[in-house]
């Protein structure tokens, strides 16, 4: 990294810091397309920054920064409270690594219902049939939209063995128009 880079690198970090969003949220971005490790710890602060589109900014650019990003989001995965682990979900399917697939597969037992409901979206984006079967148990969460969730995912996923446990999910949704509804479009997109 020559000194200039290395100048504008720490520019952008201290940018996270300013007292205008719309720089933080700029900041963050351009730290993603940076590609750099150095970036890694600054963006994983401000995943708590008080705007959401900062928070959301700096989840894509760790998610454009990659595999250095994994561990530490893994640590916010497994300790942190439940509004930072909802980034840090969206920053690992970005990552779109094997490893990731375990990871988002373990969120979808986590206590709270959004990082629920946001792994079951990321592991139907990522389209990994290692995803299946959890997706599968995740029918009968508690929660209706991570239900919800997992029925789309298994939808994007269009894996065949989706299809008798989205009808049964179906079935036992008496007079849930919506949630029967999105098992529809499911089962048409597996069964194309």
């Amino acid at each position: 990294m020559s000194n200039d880079d290395k100048n504008n690198l720490d520019v952008l970090i201290e940018s996270l810091k300013d007292d205008d969003a719309e720089k933080r949220k700029e900041a963050a971005e351009k730290l993603g397309e940076t590609g750099s490790v150095d970036a890694v710890e600054p963006l994983l602060d401000a995943l708590t920054d008080d705007n959401p589109q900062v928070r959301f900014a700096s989840a894509k650019a760790l998610g454009k920064i990659g595999e250095p990003a994994i561990d530490p989001l893994v640590l916010i995965l497994k300790n942190e409270e439940g509004n930072i682990r909802r980034y840090a979900t969206l920053a690992l399917k970005d990552i779109r690594s094997d490893k990731v697939v375990g990871l988002l597969v373990e969120a979808l037992n986590d206590d709270d219902w959004s990082v629920r409901k946001f792994a079951s979206k990321a592991l139907g984006e990522i389209g990994d049939n290692a995803a299946v079967d959890p997706l599968i148990d995740t029918l009968t969460d508690e929660d209706w939209g991570v239900r919800v969730a997992a029925v789309k995912a298994l939808g994007d996923i269009k894996d065949e063995k989706g299809i008798d446990p989205i009808k049964k999910a179906r079935r036992a949704a008496t007079g849930d128009k919506e949630f029967k509804k999105a098992c529809n479009k499911a089962l048409k997109k597996i069964q194309k």
